[in-house]
């Protein structure tokens, strides 16, 4: 994978500077336009959807008169509540101009009871096609074959991510993997279970890549280790099996595990895309790493549908200064879906905006709590 380093001469930072300010303006102006109008969508009586008309008729403001801006939603709208998405009937979620049309019905967590569920149409592409205009030819080549090990299922990510393969001419192979039950395990200490169930997912992955061409892998950090090791173990690397590009995603990535992929597993020789995403948001995009980096990973929302902001956790409605830790918030601004102020079960660093990406970004994301608490992530 090539990596752009950006070299700002001191005679030109200051217009290099303006240009970025003039581009962080342009995308806030075009946030602002843009909640104006999926709040209009979801809150009139002709588009709406049941749940949010119902809201606005018990919530004593109009949000059709009165959202003017996306700082008016953060003002205005109290946190999303994911008891909503767990113990609502998914059709209470249909807009008016969505009505009668059958619809895809995606979960996340689930881990214990009932799990949170999101219906859907055309999101997920929209979200995937997207990305694949910042992949690189050279490391996701296109007309090839991919190979996906991760959750199936229920989950929106198997569809999205065979979508992402198709649309740069590539078909899509897949393992599956049940990241509840490997946390259930976990949770009650059957490590030998959990290693047995890794290792029978690591298995699977092996076969194909032994015997099936497969040039672009997508998986989490922990299987790529066990599947890079496999390799190894056989007398081989994932350079060597073919493997030209790597999405990981799914579990915490700090400065010195991101190395020890890049360095060790990957040879530097395998582009490596680091992925932040979920049913609710979609996917986020990463900085391309460049050595100031030091490995940090810092991910930009698909803005304007959907917006990141990292607050403080005692008070929600305060973001953090840049580069300090606090909480992860998420509203989802599409025609299918408005979601306001969402307060993530992560944390991460808060990170300026970028030339590329000219609003906020979240960094180093890790479960909330997770230095003061024992985090279960599994493998994924």
């Amino acid at each position: 994978m090539k990596t752009w380093v950006t070299m700002v001469p001191p005679l030109h930072r200051r217009d290099f500077m303006a240009e970025l300010e003039q581009k962080t303006t342009e995308a806030k102006a075009q946030l602002d336009a843009h909640a104006v109008d999926i709040v209009k969508w979801h809150f009139s009586p002709e588009t709406g959807c049941s749940f949010w008309l119902d809201w606005a008729k018990e919530a004593g403001w109009d949000p059709v008169k009165d959202i003017k801006s996306f700082d008016d939603i953060i003002a205005k709208f109290p946190h999303f509540q994911d008891e909503w998405l767990r113990d609502l009937q998914p059709e209470v979620w249909v807009p008016q101009e969505f009505e009668g049309q059958p619809f895809n019905i995606f979960e996340t967590g689930g881990t214990t009871g009932m799990p949170k569920q999101r219906i859907g149409w055309n999101d997920y592409k929209v979200d995937y096609s997207e990305f694949s205009d910042t992949l690189d030819d050279e490391a996701f080549p296109r007309n090839h074959y991919w190979l996906m090990v991760g959750p199936t299922g229920p989950r929106r990510l198997r569809l999205a991510i065979e979508h992402l393969a198709n649309v740069r001419g590539c078909s899509c192979y897949f393992v599956d993997l049940d990241p509840r039950w490997v946390k259930r395990l976990i949770g009650e200490k059957q490590f030998d279970q959990a290693k047995a169930y890794m290792e029978h997912v690591v298995d699977q992955a092996t076969t194909i890549m032994k015997h099936r061409k497969v040039s672009a892998l997508f998986t989490t950090p922990k299987l790529l280790e066990s599947i890079a090791e496999r390799c190894e173990e056989e007398g081989g690397s994932l350079y060597e099996s073919g493997v030209r590009g790597v999405f990981c995603g799914g579990t915490t990535m700090d400065p010195q595990y991101t190395r020890f992929l890049c360095e060790e597993l990957l040879e530097n020789k395998i582009g490596f895309v680091p992925t932040y995403g979920n049913t609710l948001m979609g996917l986020a995009k990463h900085k391309p790493l460049t050595s100031e980096d030091k490995y940090s990973i810092t991910y930009y929302a698909p803005q304007p549908r959907a917006v990141l902001r990292v607050v403080n956790p005692d008070v929600t409605d305060e973001p953090v200064d840049y580069e300090q830790w606090g909480r992860v918030e998420l509203t989802t601004l599409t025609k299918e879906f408005f979601m306001p102020r969402f307060l993530e079960r992560d944390e991460a660093i808060r990170r300026a905006p970028i030339d590329i990406y000219p609003w906020d970004g979240v960094a180093e994301v890790r479960p909330f709590g997770a230095l003061t608490k024992k985090i279960v992530e599994g493998v994924y």
